[in-house]
């Protein structure tokens, strides 16, 4: 009777040890601490972008595909899907190292403002993968802050910030945007 009494005791240790164990294993694999001060991946690119407008089909890397509503004088309701090349200089010449593409459009009716997705496309001898972004871009601010959300290859899961600042607007045909690539979340 004493032996069945201590391999129940036994039992019943050694589960609540195990549930104990796999409860830490997976809180602290569920929660990882990030630290908001440095970043754990952080580089500057430079997005190159050229409107269609019916003369440039062959340099074009954006195109409106729904034009503006009329209602109000801020493009409301224009979208407008891109594919830019990505470079590490101001050059749009240079090699690209990455791709971006998605769609943008314009959502607010008294100021610029547009909401983008886009997929940073790596495919190059240093990164591989792709990046989401997506966020509102208040087009007025000097800079903006739009969230990475998600990642596939070099950056599989990543989260982070991107700040968008223009660089270059040469009329209603080319812009340059820097891309500051802060990863806070890397695996």
């Amino acid at each position: 009777m004493a032996n069945q009494i201590s391999k129940q005791i036994f039992k019943t240790l050694l589960s609540f040890f195990l549930f104990v164990l796999l409860l830490s294993d997976t809180v602290s694999s569920v929660r990882k601490s990030i630290n908001l001060k440095t970043p754990c991946k952080q580089f500057l690119l430079h997005l190159h972008n050229v409107a269609y407008d019916s003369d440039n089909t062959a340099n074009a890397t954006s195109a409106t595909v729904i034009n503006p509503l009329g209602l109000g004088s801020f493009d409301f309701g224009k979208f407008v899907i891109f594919d830019n090349p990505v470079t590490m200089d101001e050059n749009c010449l240079s090699k690209p190292v990455a791709r971006a593409q998605g769609f943008f459009f314009y959502n607010k009716k008294t100021t610029y403002n547009t909401w983008m997705a886009f997929s940073l496309v790596f495919n190059s001898t240093q990164h591989k993968g792709t990046m989401a972004i997506m966020d509102a871009n208040p087009m007025v601010e000097p800079t903006r802050d739009l969230s990475i959300v998600g990642g596939t290859g070099d950056f599989i899961m990543t989260r982070g910030i991107v700040t968008l600042t223009t660089d270059l607007i040469q009329g209603n045909k080319y812009f340059r945007l820097k891309l500051d690539i802060k990863l806070y979340e890397c695996y």
